[in-house]
């Protein structure tokens, strides 16, 4: 096994391949140098870049994963709009959820390479940020920010994983991901061992997922969208 992807950092049950900063928390070794450059780069085009999300075990996605099965947490639509899970079977339930988060053990948020953005300067006065597509788009207020971010990323090795809707994940403007160790921690992920942490931590739904978890794999997690070369 590389030493880029120990077993147990693959599933965010092991922080040993991250480093602690002092200002962006846990974030994977191999990948600080290239997202302090980033924000030092963003910085000098004018933009507070921040992270509003990164690193996120297994245990906190586990815990959304949760909330949302069990109606305590909403289920978006495809428009950002919370979906009446009473009407659902079990099977639609998961896809719903899979569309705007991951399965824990197959998070991307797990490796300490992927971050979601924002600068929180371009917010309006009294607002926070939701996290959906408008907020990105060409009249919402992070709209300057992913311009700037859609030029350069891609200089300090960071790539879009859901620039476009491919009928997994939803177009996530916000989530950038380090090519080259992202690209590593996913190639080593086992869906058989995915179940093995799931069943031993109690997941919502897990004869569901169990049965179809190969289509998990396939339409949600290895799904994403690499940089044309």
């Amino acid at each position: 096994m590389s030493k880029l992807a120990k077993p147990l950092a693959l599933y965010g049950l092991d922080k040993s391949e991250l480093i602690d900063d002092s200002e962006l928390a846990w974030v994977h070794r191999l990948v600080l140098s290239d997202l302090k450059k980033l924000i030092k780069a963003a910085a000098r085009a004018g933009f507070n870049l921040s992270i509003f999300s990164g690193y996120r075990d297994f245990h906190r996605q586990l815990a959304i994963w949760n909330n949302k099965w069990n109606g305590l947490r909403p289920i978006l639509d495809a428009n950002s709009r919370p979906l009446d899970i009473s009407s659902l079977s079990d099977e639609q339930k998961l896809h719903a959820i899979l569309r705007w988060s991951a399965l824990p053990g197959t998070s991307r948020h797990h490796w300490g390479t992927d971050f979601d953005f924002y600068d929180p300067k371009l917010l309006p006065s009294g607002t926070r940020l939701e996290l959906i597509p408008q907020e990105y788009a060409e009249q919402g207020c992070q709209h300057a920010l992913s311009i700037w971010l859609n030029e350069y990323a891609q200089d300090f090795g960071f790539f879009y994983p859901y620039l476009r809707f491919k009928g997994g994940v939803e177009f996530e403007p916000w989530h950038l991901s380090h090519l080259a160790t992202s690209q590593t921690m996913m190639s080593k992920l086992d869906a058989s061992q995915t179940l093995e942490h799931l069943r031993n931590n109690q997941v919502a739904g897990f004869a569901c997922i169990e049965q179809h978890i190969e289509q998990i794999f396939s339409q949600y997690v290895t799904n994403i969208c690499l940089p044309e070369t």
